[in-house]
Parts: C-alpha cells; sequence; structure tokens
C-alpha cells in the first residue's frame, strides 16, 4: 500500500490511506479506540482490486493530531467528511468497528446524502448507561496514572478469552498499534464516547442497508443488545459469530473479511 496521504483541518495534521482509485465505488474503513488505520491493512489489500478503499487515523489516533480535550464523535464524522472531500469521494459505504462505528453512525446521520450503507462491526446505536460512564472515568484517570499497564491488560480483554492462546500474534500486534496512544488521547476518545447520544433512532429512520457483526463471545457488547438493533432498520443483516469476542473482524477474519466486501458492493 502507498505511503500515508495528510490534510490539514482547523490546523492539525490528518493522516489518511485512499486505495483503488480508479474504482468508482468507495467503502470507508473506521478502526476502533486506540487504533489506527492499519489495523485494517488485510481489508484493504483484499478489496483495492475490487473498489476504492479509504481509510483514516481518527484524531489522536495513529498518526493524526489530537484536536483537543474532547474528540466527539461529530468530530470524527467531519474529519471522515473532510478526507471524502479532499478525495472527491461522494458516495461510500461507512464501516466502523467499536468507536469507529459510533463515528460511523454519526457520519450517517450528518451526512445521509454521502451514506450508500452501514456497517457497525462489534458497535451499537444505544448512549452509555450510568456504569458505563463511570469506567470511562476511571480510564481517563488510569491511563494518565499507568498508561502502559492499562493498555497491556485491556487489550486481551477484547478477545475471546478461549481462543486468546491461538491469537497470541494477533493480540501482541494489537498490544502494539495501542501502546502508542498517548494518554491525552486516550482520554478524549474517551470523553468524546461518553458525550455521544443514542442513535437508535437513526437506525429506525435511515435508508440504506445496514451491517452488523457480532461475537457471542463480546464483553463489551452483549449479543442480546446488539441483535435487537438488527431489528430497526428497514434493511438489515447480520453476522453472528461463535467463539469470538470484540474484535471479530481480527477474530474471524475468513468470515468477516468476504461477507464485508459482498455486502458493500450489494449496497451500489
Amino acid at each position: 500500500m502507498e505511503q500515508h496521504n495528510t490534510l490539514i483541518l482547523d490546523g492539525h495534521t490528518v493522516h489518511y490511506r485512499d486505495e483503488g482509485r480508479h474504482h468508482t465505488q468507495t467503502i470507508v474503513l473506521l478502526h476502533g479506540f486506540m487504533q489506527n488505520m492499519d489495523v485494517w491493512a488485510p481489508y484493504v489489500l483484499s478489496y483495492m482490486s475490487r473498489m476504492r478503499v479509504v481509510t483514516v487515523d481518527l484524531p489522536g489516533h495513529g498518526l493524526t493530531a489530537n484536536f483537543g480535550s474532547v474528540h466527539s464523535m461529530e468530530l470524527m464524522a467531519d474529519v471522515v467528511k473532510a478526507v471524502l472531500d479532499r478525495t472527491g469521494v461522494e458516495q461510500c459505504v461507512v464501516a466502523g468497528h467499536s468507536m469507529g462505528g459510533f463515528a460511523a453512525l454519526a457520519f450517517a446521520e450528518r451526512y445521509p446524502h454521502m451514506t450508500r450503507g452501514l456497517v457497525l462491526v462489534n458497535s451499537h446505536a444505544m448512549s452509555d448507561t450510568p456504569d458505563i460512564l463511570a469506567r470511562r472515568d476511571a480510564v481517563c484517570v488510569e491511563a494518565a496514572e499507568r498508561r502502559q499497564s492499562y493498555i497491556l491488560n485491556y487489550v486481551p480483554t477484547l478477545f475471546d478469552d478461549k481462543r486468546r492462546v491461538v491469537l497470541e500474534r494477533e493480540i501482541k500486534e494489537l498490544n502494539d498499534m495501542c501502546l502508542d496512544t498517548q494518554a491525552e488521547a486516550i482520554a478524549a476518545a474517551q470523553r468524546g464516547m461518553a458525550q455521544r447520544p443514542s442513535r437508535v433512532g437513526l437506525l429506525q429512520q435511515i435508508d440504506v442497508p445496514v451491517c452488523f457483526v457480532l461475537g457471542k463471545n463480546d464483553l463489551r457488547l452483549p449479543i442480546e443488545l446488539g441483535l435487537a438493533q438488527t431489528l430497526l432498520p428497514r434493511r438489515s443483516e447480520c453476522m453472528i459469530l461463535g467463539d469470538v469476542g470484540h474484535m471479530a473482524f481480527i477474530e474471524a477474519m475468513g468470515y468477516v473479511r468476504p461477507r464485508l466486501l459482498a455486502f458493500a458492493e450489494a449496497c451500489w
């Protein structure tokens, strides 16, 4: 893949990649909390011969600068919009993992004319419950005081606990990626996620297809809550994956990668 492209938005540098530019059909892949666009590399390499693929380092992640003390999902959506404007993309299927799914929902709400389809990978449209809000506050403190140990303890819990030995290499690679995230960016993302509104109403009203990818053993999104949301859109489909936690697109890449591409192509 080519080197990162950059743009300046409100004085801050944003890094992104734009592959397969000779195609008219576009998919945007948005990474999760403490990750960066490189987490999607196997998907980009697989898709770029059939579709245009745009990936973005969201604010405070990867090589993209911090924008402030709060990185709201609306800000992330606006960053994606700025990248698409720069690249000349007028419509896309937008797919996001976890936090990236929250940003994808914000994008679909703010820019419906640009949204051809929506994919939520281990993600959902609900706002935070009080216990999750308290947990986010605790993460901000822990990251400031013990950033490295917090990350090293956090990352393995994203994977199905019965398969962590099998996925040792993937867990190490994700650990290394997440360790590049600074405490200020961790806190800004947590505050942004804490402030996001419920977008359940958006799922009920959205006029484009929605694809849900759920792990049965996801500790952060109980399968029952994820399944309930699949019934909301007019047109939706769902992948339910056994022996999979919160990193479905890594844990079950052999299933998710071709299915996500087929969904994206169907949206066109």
